[in-house]
């Protein structure tokens, strides 16, 4: 293996990294966007609210990570993709920040409706961000990045392996999201709500499971190489990534639900594992090899010493956050939320009172 493989492996971590965390975070927004309104819907959000409240902001870190390493270490390949996939990258930057900031908006909103329509903002680009980033994958894992860059704005990731990719991003997100607000909400005390989210989650992880199966197949003709690889190299992922994913829905419908988080990471990450393998030893596939593209020698050795910061001082910290938030408890009270948010809805009073009616 060489300076470049290495340096290539430990990007594609912050790949897996980011798909796990990140995705958790951005699955929750589907929760939240079909909530309901008012006291219906306050439960969950309020859920949503205590699980990814204190990380979201935190769970970026890996998508910087991945981009300067991508950026610094292999800039033939970053700038070829760059300018080929502008238009996706830039909606999913676009969703990233009208996301990060109706979240931080929906809390102190002057009026009711003011709120609802913050959080409908948050929750909808929480879907339309990993749709983004998982055309992004596509495109890159079926050969559509030419190496000097400019390649056609649209077809590139608008074609049936970008659209699977988007497709797969969304229900594993939302799957994996559904898995741990489960879990919190039975370890908070909210029986009735973790029943809900089971039945839901359980209906998203066979949906997940039905596109990694069916997406094979436009795969095996659009994306020959990524095909080649995933069935050879990548299939002892994809095993891995089914018996994982079952295990999980067994879990569920049992309601062993702390276990379940640990097998839904894994089916996810061998997923997304499982890419990464198929796609070796492409960083741009039928284009760039990962050696081809590396940058200096300096530069990739530079790196890994970066990375080794990163590990001795990002992942304590970031761990020791994960344990203060599941210590955290959650408002037992589902209709605290809407009351908060009256107290503030001076010019607008009676929505809560009217929402509370229609329940």
């Amino acid at each position: 293996m060489t300076l470049a493989d290495i340096v290539a492996v430990a990007m594609f971590v912050g790949i897996i990294a980011y798909a796990l965390f990140a995705g958790a975070d951005f699955g929750s927004g589907f929760y939240d966007l079909t909530a309901g309104g008012g006291v219906r819907g306050a439960e969950m959000r309020t859920l949503v609210d205590h699980s990814i409240g204190p990380v979201w902001e935190a769970n970026h870190v890996w998508l910087i990570y991945v981009l300067v390493i991508w950026w610094t270490g292999f800039p033939a390949a970053f700038a070829a993709a760059m300018t080929t996939l502008f238009i996706p990258l830039m909606l999913a930057l676009a969703g990233i920040v009208l996301r990060g900031a109706n979240f931080a908006f929906r809390k102190y909103a002057e009026t009711f409706a003011q709120a609802r329509f913050f959080g409908a903002i948050f929750a909808a680009s929480s879907v339309i961000t990993p749709f983004f980033l998982g055309t992004v994958a596509g495109a890159i894992a079926s050969g559509r990045i030419p190496a000097g860059g400019y390649g056609d704005m649209i077809g590139s990731w608008f074609n049936p392996t970008s659209l699977v990719g988007g497709c797969l991003a969304v229900t594993t997100c939302i799957f994996l999201a559904g898995v741990f607000l489960t879990a919190d909400a039975a370890r908070t005390g909210h029986p009735d709500l973790a029943r809900r989210l089971r039945k839901r989650t359980l209906v998203i992880g066979v949906a997940a499971g039905v596109i990694v199966v069916a997406g094979l197949h436009p795969i095996l003709h659009d994306a020959p190489t990524l095909s080649r690889g995933l069935l050879g190299a990548g299939l002892p992922l994809l095993v891995l990534a089914a018996a994982a994913g079952t295990i999980t829905l067994a879990l569920l419908y049992r309601r062993l639900y702390s276990i379940a988080r640990t097998f839904a990471i894994t089916a996810v990450g061998a997923v997304v594992a499982a890419w990464g393998v198929g796609q070796y030893p492409w960083i741009l596939v039928d284009q760039l090899t990962i050696t081809q593209a590396a940058g200096a020698h300096a530069t990739l050795a530079g790196l890994l010493v970066v990375v080794a910061l990163a590990v001795l001082v990002v992942l304590p910290a970031f761990g020791y956050l994960l344990l203060l938030t599941q210590n955290r408890e959650v408002e037992p009270n589902p209709r605290a939320l809407v009351r908060s948010m009256s107290r503030r809805c001076i010019h607008d009073p009676s929505a809560v009172h009217a929402d509370d009616g229609r329940r």
